[in-house]
This record gives structure tokens, sequence and C-alpha cells, in this order.
């Protein structure tokens, strides 16, 4: 099975298996965009609303990130996924860093539009998301970095004051 059978996006294995057949495809003239993304203060509100709550809110992320990321550019196959818990990834082929940080925006910005009350977050009433985006546009020892990369990226986002996105680019001298 390669759907998550609470969001219905793509799973952690689809994750690892399409991102590494991306990787695999990817040359120096066609870069691989990977964006995580992370739900803030997510343990806050499962405590303050309940786990039920917290998966209908889930779901609803998960629809506005799979929305979203059907609007890219047709060359682009994309994949969205839960990459686990309460974050997710779109992997974004053909997608330079530019358009996958504009790609991240709107999601950001569709996520807000939503205004899930969250009572309890340090950001702000509504559930927000931070993100983290990385591109490469030549090969490198494995998709791992990719990740390390765009999670850095997450990581910066949220110590930045989070509800934000931050990126990071992976290049080769030749």
């Amino acid at each position: 099975m390669n759907l998550d059978s609470l969001t219905q996006l793509a799973n952690r294995r689809r994750f690892d298996e399409f991102l590494n057949w991306e990787w695999e495809q990817c040359s120096s003239s066609e870069p691989l965009s990977l964006i995580m993304c992370d739900i803030d203060c997510f343990k806050l509100y499962n405590d303050n609303y309940g786990h039920q709550a917290g998966d209908a809110c889930l779901q609803q992320v998960a629809r506005a990130i799979a929305n979203v990321a059907e609007n890219v550019p047709t060359e682009s196959i994309y994949l969205a996924a839960r990459y686990g818990g309460e974050e997710f990834s779109v992997i974004l082929p053909n997608t330079d860093l530019a358009a996958a940080q504009a790609v991240a925006e709107q999601i950001r910005s569709h996520i807000k539009a939503l205004a899930i009350p969250h009572q309890k977050s340090v950001v702000s009433n509504s559930v927000t998301l931070s993100m983290g985006v990385a591109t490469i546009s030549e090969g490198q020892n494995s998709p791992k970095m990719l990740i390390e990369a765009a999670d850095k990226a997450l990581y910066r986002a949220k110590s930045e004051g989070r509800d934000r996105v931050a990126v990071s680019q992976l290049t080769v001298d030749s």
C-alpha cells in the first residue's frame, strides 16, 4: 500500500521510492526540489483539541498541500506525501529553487486561509506551517543529502519564528 490511510497522500514508503527514482533521473539540466512541511505546535493542538480533532486537522492540511501541488506545471510530476506524524513533503522534479519556494509560499498561504483554530499556538490563533525547501541540480551521493538540506531549512524556519519558508540549495562543483 502506497497511501497514508489518514491523509490519503502518499505514505513514507512511496515517498522514499519516488525520491530515489527521481534522484536517478536527475541530470545537471533538470533540477529536483523538495519541500518539507511541519505543522507548528501540533502537540499543543492535540493536547488542547484531542486526537480526533488532530486527525481532522491533518486531513485538512493534507488536502490543502495536495490542492496547491496539483497546480505545479505539468512537466513537473510532483509527489505530495505524509512524511511522518505532522510532517509532510512535496517532491518537485524539474523545479528550480525559486519555483519550489513559490509553491511552498502558496501552501503556507493556503493553510493560513483555512483559518483552522489553534488557541494554544505560540505563532497565531490558527494552524500554521513551517517549511524548508532544498533544490539540487546535479548528482550527489544520495537523496539523503537533499532531505537533510530541506530538513535543516525547515528547522531554520522554526527557529526564525515559524509560519515561514526557509530555503537551502545544494550545488556541486563541476
